[in-house]
């Protein structure tokens, strides 16, 4: 049986809206919706439910236990009479690739940005199965890695403004003195976290932009940074 997160990417993708519209119709953040495609929760009820439903227009039932069938009227089908087979998406990612969606909200390297709707240097890729493998060593589950594009200074030469990276959202721990997708006072933003003695530490790369030590609780992790790429002049 699918999960939520399979029917959910299934629905977006027919309904061919954001995860931040479909936060803004539902009426919460856009990191809970963020929650419900990392594969964190198992289900949804209530007006919740009814809401994310009624701006997909997919069948509340189907969309709570995957039994039954989402709107049909967006998918594509064989004509009657053809051979019986499943039907797929228009959008459906080409046999042998992965493809990776938009974490919603831009990743400040900064001051940071509030979760809300940028122009994004990149809405989806879709990459080859073997070259993911070779990147990340494995073919992560649908949703699990996310891109999102950095903005600002402050992790140069490292990050530069614009460059697109991978999140792995599963990771919303620290693991490890590394580079994190974390929010800070509602702000998300890329750096990189230490563990020393007396506590946490968020570290700029670039030194104009002090290190500091978080309170505790201060600092959310949203994921883990992967890869970086960017679009630069030669």
């Amino acid at each position: 049986m699918s999960t939520l997160a399979d029917r959910l990417t299934i629905a977006i993708a027919q309904a061919g809206i954001t995860k931040a519209e479909l936060a803004r119709r539902v009426g919460i953040s856009a990191p809970s919706v963020n929650g419900w495609f990392s594969g964190k929760a198992k289900f949804l009820r209530g007006e919740n439910l009814l809401a994310a439903a009624r701006a997909l227009q997919v069948d509340e039932g189907w969309l709570a236990t995957g039994k039954g069938q989402p709107d049909r009227s967006t998918l594509v089908r064989e004509p009657a009479g053809e051979h019986n087979v499943s039907s797929v998406l228009e959008t459906e990612t080409p046999p042998g690739y992965v493809r990776f969606d938009l974490f919603e909200g831009g990743a400040g390297m900064g001051a940071g940005m509030v979760n809300q709707d940028y122009p994004e240097v990149v809405q989806t890729i879709e990459v080859a199965e073997w070259e993911v493998r070779r990147k990340l060593g494995y073919l992560p589950q649908p949703g699990r890695i996310q891109i999102i594009t950095g903005r600002g200074p402050s992790m140069r030469p490292k990050l530069e403004d614009g460059d697109i990276i991978w999140i792995d959202t599963t990771c919303d721990y620290f693991d490890g003195d590394d580079y994190y997708l974390i929010n800070i006072g509602g702000e998300t933003q890329i750096k990189m976290l230490q563990k020393r003695g007396d506590g946490l530490y968020v570290v700029s790369i670039n030194p104009d932009f002090p290190t500091y030590r978080s309170d505790d609780g201060e600092v959310s992790i949203l994921g883990k940074a992967l890869i970086h790429a960017g679009l630069r002049r030669f």
